[in-house]
């Protein structure tokens, strides 16, 4: 029986990347996100392509009703989820935190952290049952260290750190492996709405060095979750080569 794999926040970036590396290895696909047009798009292209079944919820994580309502209403068969990416999620702001903005702050924490765990309180049982499955959390280095600018940012994914700790160890008793996944400076649209739009701030976090791509997050999350049964990675840190902590880069 093929694969099952729900991800969040799969209409751009290290989401869709990962969509289209598990389309490649026919595994079906659950895929979630706000822009229904880009969903669907994603849902053809895969189908078409790969001639996988896909299917797609346009629902916003933050809305634990909608998450409910969506994810509970899924067909019996799809329930049974072998993976489950939490990778909706997002940066708003790099300002200090005496002059940052409450929306941003809200914004950060209800979709990094809330989202998150809204969507594995739906899953998580159905993987308890079955005495199977996997979690990635998508992290960052901004979960490991604290950075000017960031204060809030870097708390939310704090929290997802702790919260990838803490379910591991809530799981274990079920044979659930927990992968937390923690990316340096990936070139997604990441930069692009942290500054709202801002094309020169977005251009100057990549330039003089090569980033990270969807694609890189990506193949790493594949060979996390096609390792053998009794193999996790816990927790993975990877960056560019060019990239020594959050905020020190060799740029040319």
């Amino acid at each position: 029986m093929k694969r099952i794999a729900l991800i969040t926040g799969a209409t751009s970036g290290i989401g869709m990347a990962t969509a289209k590396k598990f389309a490649q290895q026919n595994i079906s696909l659950i895929i979630t996100g706000r822009r229904n047009e880009r969903l669907l798009a994603l849902a053809k292209e895969l189908e078409d392509k790969y001639n996988i079944e896909v299917i797609s919820l346009n629902f916003d994580v933050r809305n634990n009703d909608e998450v409910v309502k969506n994810l509970t209403s899924l067909p019996s068969e799809w329930k049974n989820i072998d993976i489950l990416v939490n990778n909706a999620g997002l940066a708003a702001g790099k300002d200090p935190i005496q002059s940052a903005l409450l929306s941003d702050w809200e914004q950060m924490i209800d979709t990094d952290v809330k989202g998150l765990l809204y969507v594995s309180k739906v899953v998580l049982p159905w993987m308890c049952e079955r005495k199977k499955g996997h979690v990635i959390n998508i992290c960052s280095i901004a979960g490991k260290e604290v950075y000017a600018g960031g204060s809030v940012y870097c708390a939310v994914k704090h929290a997802v750190d702790a919260i990838s700790k803490g379910m591991r160890i809530d799981c274990l008793p079920y044979n659930i492996k927990v992968t937390n996944v923690c990316p340096g400076a990936v070139e997604t649209e990441f930069s692009m709405v942290r500054f709202k739009g801002d094309k020169e701030k977005n251009d100057a976090t990549y330039k003089g060095f090569t980033p990270l791509t969807g694609e890189d997050i990506a193949d790493t999350i594949s060979y996390c979750v096609n390792l053998p049964e009794h193999v996790n990675i816990n927790d993975l840190v990877i960056m560019p080569t060019a990239q020594a902590n959050s905020g020190l880069f060799h740029r040319k």
